[in-house]
């Protein structure tokens, strides 16, 4: 349980309704910013304006699973006006909040450091990420599929990077008969892919594995996709851009060669919200039993 604990939910998309209510239930007091055009049910959510010391009451801060933006704003589906957060949001912070969010930017991480703040990045520990990349796998293929002629079974995917959402999503697409290669540096990632019935290419070498793909999956969160690269796509290729914002492509050159190219970073808020949300749920409440246990049930 969660009792006396109270929770600042700030901004996100549908994963976070699941995650309100997981945390109520287990009768925690939530705080809800940016929720105004949304219907939020239990007797102790409360929707509330962000000011500069709202938070101070929180006992947790959570924010979505794309953090905070450089610039302090913060992703939020249903509120009326924009969040964000700035300096003094932390400076009154109480050093022992922690601030949960499921990736974090540079400003997020010097605020918090800055201001000796606990930051927990949800989607950097593994049963997150691997349970994420289950939703963000289905989605993907979803994808391709809306996005081709032609079916999957049968076709060549390419997916850049094998980290554990390309490592799912290549399981994936070979269970429905793509002819899958892998492009990564990792030696031990591309002996990986070689085990698991996958073609492997070294990152140096992704012009070749790119000649004849049918879709590009860019799973790495660095300018991968270049306009050089890009030159040896055939302009028929779907590029499908799942990378944290702003990906890895060069999507000014592939729309100017005539190259689809989609950025998909957020997945499994689209295409399956509530199992997205017991995801990070899950995750979070573990870590605030953990952290109640360690402090004797006084706060966390």
């Amino acid at each position: 349980m969660l009792t006396g604990l109270r929770l600042a939910i700030v901004g996100g998309d549908a994963r976070m309704l699941e995650v309100i209510t997981q945390v109520s239930e287990l009768d925690a007091t939530v705080d809800a910013y940016g929720f105004e055009r949304v219907k939020l049910f239990g007797q102790d959510i409360t929707k509330r304006t962000l000011h500069t010391d709202t938070l101070q009451e929180a006992d947790a801060i959570v924010l979505p699973v794309s953090g905070m933006q450089d610039d302090g704003l913060i992703d939020t589906r249903y509120a009326d006006q924009p969040l964000r957060l700035g300096e003094e949001h932390f400076a009154l912070l109480r050093k022992t909040t922690p601030i949960f969010t499921g990736i974090a930017k540079e400003t997020l991480v010097t605020m918090t450091e800055k201001h000796q703040l606990t930051l927990v990045k949800l989607m950097e520990q593994d049963d997150v990420a691997i349970s994420n990349s289950i939703p963000t796998s289905e989605g993907t293929l979803a994808l391709m599929m809306e996005h081709t002629a032609i079916t999957i079974h049968g076709s060549h995917c390419v997916v850049l990077g094998f980290g554990r959402t390309a490592v799912t999503l290549s399981r994936l697409l070979k269970a429905v008969g793509a002819q899958v290669s892998i492009v990564a540096r990792n030696p031990a990632d591309l002996a990986r892919a070689y085990e698991m019935g996958l073609t492997p290419y070294d990152l140096n070498r992704i012009e070749k594995a790119l000649f004849t793909a049918d879709v590009i999956v860019n799973t790495i969160p660095a300018l991968v996709l270049t306009s050089e690269v890009l030159s040896h796509v055939d302009p028929q290729t779907l590029v499908v851009d799942i990378a944290t914002n702003p990906g890895g492509t060069d999507f000014r050159f592939a729309e100017k060669r005539g190259i689809q190219a989609i950025l998909a970073p957020s997945l499994p808020g689209i295409v399956a919200p509530k199992t997205a949300g017991k995801i990070l749920a899950r995750a979070l409440i573990a870590n605030l039993h953990e952290r109640l246990k360690a402090n004797g049930g006084e706060g966390v």
